[in-house]
């Protein structure tokens, strides 16, 4: 509060954060990205042993199978799913801006001078709900940082939180020399920005086909913490004004990052100080694979009244 995060710079009615800077002139640059007409999907598979985030689930079934039977002659029948879940924050998910606070004298504080204790219910939050952002939708630039490639590995190793250069944490010359590695543009204002360590493999698409016992070695790993950028990196992505981040792991930033005592301090950074959004658990092998590194992006979030979140499956176009 000292710091004065609000109001914010797109005005202290602001709900949406930094989608604000996708202008319309973005949007039609964007089109210009699309050279083949191919599309990758960058969403991961919803399923019940997933290696999902502590006590997080989800659970589908599919009630009476058939779940109706219509009278008729054609003799119609029809099957409905029911799902249990942290909705927007399980798997491949949207961080709104209703997701990450900050506890204050003052209350819990969120983006744009909002306090939990004003807005939020057990029903719903009444401001910063992400079908605010749902909306307006993202159709801009993608730019994928390959940084498991630039640096010469297969995967980023999850920091161990004793050191500000653990080779787990992503720095600005890590940003800039994937940047120039992949002879693409610099990172520009309204773009989406997407890291790759590697580290995501450990959920791969290969999943159905692991047995038990190697599906709970590769979930404790993969929970056991995330390369990703550090607090130095996440500060200089902000100030270049993007309008979201994200990566293949299950929340983007280092963990532990170059504070161990300061955990997520770049979704503070990010989505309580300047409304940038960010995306967990993306499926971006097929861009790996292809070598496409700037792409258009287009997602919108689920349209859920009040919702911290919403799942996901965002789509590259090149």
């Amino acid at each position: 509060m000292r710091d004065r995060w609000s109001p914010s710079i797109f005005g202290k009615n602001d709900e949406v954060g930094s989608v604000n800077w996708i202008s319309n002139k973005k949007v039609l640059e964007s089109l210009k990205l699309v050279k083949k007409g191919k599309v990758a999907t960058l969403g991961k598979v919803y399923q019940s042993d997933a290696p999902v985030f502590a006590q997080r689930n989800w659970k589908l079934i599919i009630p009476g199978l058939p779940t109706y039977k219509f009278p008729g002659e054609n003799s119609l029948v029809a099957n409905d799913e029911y799902v249990m879940a942290e909705l927007g924050q399980v798997g491949t998910q949207f961080d709104g801006l209703g997701h990450i606070g900050v506890n204050t004298s003052q209350g819990n504080y969120f983006y744009n001078g909002n306090f939990l204790e004003d807005f939020g219910t057990s029903y719903g939050l009444n401001k910063l709900g992400v079908e605010k952002i749902g909306e307006l939708g993202y159709v801009t630039r993608g730019v994928l940082l390959d940084i498991a490639g630039y640096r010469g590995v297969e995967r980023l190793p999850v920091p161990q939180g004793k050191s500000k250069n653990d080779p787990g944490i992503i720095t600005i010359n890590d940003i800039k020399g994937a940047i120039k590695k992949q002879k693409i543009a610099r990172i520009k204002q309204g773009d989406v920005v997407i890291f790759y360590t590697g580290h995501g493999k450990y959920w791969g698409k290969d999943w159905d086909s692991l047995s038990p016992e190697q599906k709970a070695k590769n979930r404790q790993i993969f929970n056991s913490g995330r390369p990703g950028p550090g607090i130095t990196s996440c500060r200089y992505l902000s100030r270049l004004k993007i309008a979201m981040v994200g990566s293949d792991t299950w929340g983007t930033e280092a963990a532990p990052g170059e504070d161990p005592n300061r955990p997520a301090d770049c979704h503070i950074e990010w989505i309580v100080k300047h409304g940038i959004t960010i995306f967990e658990n993306l499926d971006v092998s097929q861009l790996i694979e292809d070598k496409v590194y700037e792409f258009m992006f287009v997602f919108a979030p689920l349209k859920m009244k009040g919702a911290t979140g919403s799942p996901a499956n965002p789509i590259a176009i090149y």
